[in-house]
């Protein structure tokens, strides 16, 4: 018998804070267990149900923020490299946004007087993730957060310029929304952005400040600035070529280029910052705070000059934000396939399972036959718990870099194709994701164990002939926009920006007790015993 009581105005107002937590803030779900009632009437019993798992890859997903607000949770950047998963070289694209009030000089000076400008410095910042461990006479410690695989090791960095027009409207339907894949191929310039090409990158958390030389036209060094951006976490910092971002940008101010923003989209594009490479690690970035915000910072110097004497020098920053449309790219490269007796989850455009829970349908009419036999037996349900245990052989002690929790949904397929329509499970709905669990449990030595479900609704429909959909289920790393935004909200969306990776045993480890199970508890009259 289904549970028909909906703790709506609460889910609500929690998933809307979820939507825009970090992965690296993921909190534990609480399981609450169900509470039964019993008396001379009834008794409850419990059975175990074993559970087909097998994995399937995650071709794409959705890697825009257009449809939710304009920016995505996070940005990957950087390439995790584990035989056990798919390899993954993740790249951020964006527009830039042009500063107001964009002058090279501000102030007029006589005709007799001549004005000359030279870029100092040109400099990519990306804020990390990072939490303050500590400041002692002004000098602070971070710690980076949100950063899997080896730091030891590093990945090569280089930026480009975008060629690919990006457009927030569907180019054959103009009247929708654009979407934008994470295997979308972006067109870009042949000459690289980055000053040192093919950069060797590891992470730093002492990226704090930069040191800045100010050159007056001769090229002549007249001073030094050490720039230190207030309320700012450590940042990757990218120096960029000056001349090629004199030409493109900066000798344009005054050009129809920067007559709006639009014109400027045209006109330069954008810029992808592509990581690649067999090594290294893959680091997880924040765009929706001004202090996490992303720029293109140009430093340069007007030098004012009476014929042959330099009668002044004007330092000057103008400051590009990374914009506008905003997308991921993950490039997947298979690993080593899974053995026989488990099945990997990852995150982005990596692998889920697939869970087959009542075995077949061997009559072909559309309900598996274990069901049917089980629906005649007139059960009430009072919980159903299904529990998937992790390969400790593979996973060992590990907890940074498997997903916090993992999401459950109904993976159904269109009738006659291969194209999935995820739906959500009626237990996050009618109960509450807190109640649907899912989280990361650990043994009694700490180490990785199991996740667990709290699907009791979902099995209670199936009991009592309520619904005859019964596709697979599907569960994948979560991410915040998998859970419904409403009583009504069906949709499982295809975002995933969680970069975790676990691998689960399947229903072939010959280990018995840890088999992927299904426990359903249920009540019987005692009249019926």
């Amino acid at each position: 018998m289904l549970r028909k009581y909906f703790k709506i105005t609460l889910y609500i107002l929690i998933t809307t804070f979820f939507m825009g937590f970090v992965i690296s803030c993921e909190e534990d779900f609480t399981d609450i267990g169900t509470s039964i009632v019993s008396n001379g009437e009834f008794t409850t019993k419990d059975t175990v149900f074993e559970i087909e798992v097998t994995g399937k890859n995650i071709e794409k997903v959705q890697a825009d923020g257009l449809a939710i607000g304009g920016l995505l949770g996070q940005y990957l950047l950087g390439v995790y490299n584990n035989n056990n998963y798919q390899k993954i070289e993740a790249s951020i694209i964006s527009q830039l946004r042009i500063p107001g009030n964009l002058t090279q000089v501000d102030q007029e000076y006589g005709t007799d007087t001549v004005v000359q400008t030279t870029i100092d410095t040109v400099l990519l910042r990306i804020p990390y993730n990072a939490t303050l461990l500590s400041s002692i006479n002004g000098q602070a410690d971070y710690d980076l957060d949100s950063i899997i695989g080896d730091q030891s090791q590093p990945f090569i960095l280089n930026v480009y310029q975008l060629t690919t027009y990006l457009s927030n409207l569907n180019p054959t339907t103009p009247s929708i929304l654009n979407k934008f894949f994470s295997d979308q191929d972006y067109e870009v310039s042949s000459e690289k952005l980055n000053f040192f090409e093919d950069t060797e990158f590891f992470p730093n958390r002492a990226d704090t400040s930069q040191i800045v030389e100010r050159r007056l036209s001769s090229g002549e060094l007249y001073d030094k600035d050490t720039i230190k951006y207030i309320n700012s976490n450590p940042y990757v910092s990218i120096p960029l070529k000056k001349a090629l971002i004199k030409e493109l940008l900066f000798d344009q101010y005054d050009t129809p280029n920067f007559a709006s923003q639009d014109a400027f989209n045209d006109y330069f594009r954008g810029i992808k910052i592509q990581a690649e490479g067999n090594n290294g690690s893959l680091i997880s970035f924040s765009f929706n705070r001004p202090s996490l915000q992303p720029l293109i910072d140009i430093y340069y110097t007007n030098t004012v000059s009476y014929e042959t004497i330099v009668i002044d020098s004007i330092k000057k920053t103008h400051t590009f934000s990374l914009s506008g449309i905003t997308n991921s790219v993950y490039k997947m490269t298979p690993g080593q396939s899974p053995s026989f007796d488990n099945v990997p989850i990852q995150g982005t455009a990596g692998t889920k399972a697939q869970l087959k829970i009542f075995g077949d349908d061997d009559d072909l009419n559309g309900i598996p036959d274990q069901l049917e036999e089980l629906r005649t037996k007139n059960w009430l349900i009072n919980d159903a718990t299904l529990t998937l245990y992790i390969d400790q052989n593979i996973v060992g002690s590990d907890t940074l870099e498997i997903p916090f929790r993992l999401f459950i949904f109904k993976d159904k397929l269109i009738e006659g194709t291969n194209q999935e329509t995820p739906r959500q499970i009626i237990d996050y709905i009618s109960e509450g994701f807190n109640e649907v669990g899912g989280r990361l449990e650990l043994d009694g030595s700490r180490n990785p164990n199991m996740y667990t479900f709290k699907i009791t609704d979902y099995i209670s429909e199936l009991f009592s002939g309520n619904t005859n959909d019964i596709p697979m289920l599907g569960v994948r790393a979560f991410n915040p926009t998998d859970l419904p935004i409403s009583a009504a909200d069906t949709i499982v969306r295809d975002y995933n920006w969680n970069s975790k990776a676990v691998m689960l045993l399947n229903n072939n480890t010959l280990e018995e007790s840890r088999k992927p199970k299904l426990k359903i508890s249920y009540t019987l009259k005692t009249e019926d015993n």
